[in-house]
C-alpha cells in the first residue's frame, strides 16, 4: 500500500471515530461538595451517551464543586454546565435530562441551572496528538 493511500486510510478512520467519540459534559458548581461525587460523573457520562448514541468509551465527564458564582444576582447556589461533541448535539432533550439529574443530585433548581451546548467541528477537537478533522 503507497504512504498516500495509507494517510488518506488512516484520515477515514479519525473521521469514522469523530462520528462516535468525544462528547464532554462540564459541570461547575458553588455549592461546596457533592455526596457520592463518582456516582454522579458515573451517571452523566452514561446519559451523555445514551442521548449522543455514542459509545461511552469516548464520553468525559468533569465536575467543579466550590466555583464561586452568582445567578440572578444571588449566591444562592447555582449550576453552569457544559456539553460539547462533534455532531449529534440535542439542546432540548440534554436540557431536560441533565437539569433534571442534576437538581435531583445537588438539590438545586433547575431554575438556577444555565447550561451551553456546543458542536464542535472535528477539526477543532483533538485526541491522541492530533485532530479529528
Amino acid at each position: 500500500m503507497s504512504l498516500v493511500r495509507l494517510v488518506a486510510r488512516k484520515n477515514e478512520i479519525y473521521k469514522v471515530l469523530a462520528q462516535e467519540s468525544m462528547p464532554l459534559i462540564n459541570v461547575r458548581t458553588s455549592i461546596s461538595s457533592i455526596e457520592k461525587p463518582e456516582l454522579l460523573l458515573q451517571e452523566l457520562s452514561q446519559e451523555l451517551s445514551d442521548i449522543t448514541g455514542k459509545p461511552e468509551k469516548y464520553v468525559m465527564a468533569l465536575l467543579e464543586t466550590d466555583v464561586p458564582m452568582v445567578f440572578s444576582g444571588s449566591n444562592e447556589p447555582c449550576c453552569y454546565i457544559e456539553i460539547k461533541s462533534i455532531g449529534a448535539i440535542n439542546p432540548s432533550e440534554m436540557s431536560a435530562a441533565f437539569c433534571r439529574m442534576v437538581s435531583s443530585k445537588t438539590e438545586i433548581p433547575s431554575s438556577r441551572i444555565y447550561l451551553r451546548f456546543e458542536d464542535i467541528p472535528a477539526k477543532y477537537w483533538g485526541w491522541d496528538g492530533r485532530t479529528f478533522g
